[in-house]
């Protein structure tokens, strides 16, 4: 039987969980920012649910899959991950923020601004997941710009001033209501078009001005009170759920 000390010996050497390989984020370096991301496997996907807010629409279409997602190895990579980060919050949030740390000093280094989007393919509330200080990750540095999408639209009235949100619009009624409420109080609404990869995106929706949220992932960048408008990728491009806006 192995011991508990001999399955936490190099604890954090074997999975980082930060990364910038991620072609969208990746747009960001052009206009000096340098964005680093968190992959978790999401939904339930790990047995444990991390997109609390989900709809069926949006599982089916998530980018989880897209790009090097779709390796078998990438995605058990992303469920232990998964699983390693919820199972030991306390101390996974501990090395995430030693991670942060060196992410913003090789930003630095490379005279480009660092910032974070936690929830890559997750939902998770970080501003509940506090260290042993009592910080959560937008307190211990406040200095460096987060940002995320969600569908939780109770997160959308956090008064964080480094931690930028973006509502997810989905096929659900309830969640559309709540994206009409969110858009007139000047929040942003991100809103999936069937748009092909070329084409123009439609601009208005709903009487309120699209900007184009594929030119890069800062969304922080964009005008308050817009919708941002994604074109559909990957299985989204099939979605028939009412998911994806038909244009």
């Amino acid at each position: 039987m192995i011991s508990v000390a001999a399955t936490t010996t190099n604890h954090h050497h074997f999975m980082a969980y930060l990364t910038i390989s991620n072609t969208k984020i990746q747009k960001g370096i052009e206009q000096g920012y340098l964005t680093f991301g968190i992959h978790f496997a999401p939904a339930r996907l790990s047995g444990l649910d991390v997109c609390s807010h989900s709809s069926q629409g949006c599982r089916d279409a998530c980018l989880n899959f897209a790009g090097r997602g779709q390796q078998s190895t990438v995605q058990k990579a992303r469920v232990s991950k998964t699983q390693k980060f919820l199972v030991n919050i306390k101390e996974e949030l501990q090395a995430l923020s030693l991670e942060i740390k060196k992410a913003i000093k090789k930003a630095i280094k490379q005279n480009l601004i660092p910032c974070f989007r936690l929830n890559l393919t997750s939902d998770l509330p970080w501003e509940k997941l506090k260290l042993p200080n009592g910080n959560n990750l937008f307190e211990e540095y406040p200095t460096v710009q987060f940002y995320d999408y969600t569908k939780n639209a109770s997160r959308m009235h956090l008064t964080i001033p480094n931690y930028h949100l973006t509502f997810s619009r989905s096929e659900d009624s309830c969640n559309q209501a709540k994206a009409s409420v969110l858009a007139s109080l000047g929040k942003n609404v991100a809103v999936v078009f069937s748009t092909k990869k070329k084409e123009a995106l439609p601009e208005t929706f709903q009487g309120l001005q699209v900007v184009d949220g594929d030119k890069d992932d800062l969304r922080f960048l964009d005008a308050k009170g817009a919708i941002v408008g994604l074109r559909a990728k990957g299985k989204a491009s099939k979605d028939n759920s009412g998911f994806v806006v038909q244009v």
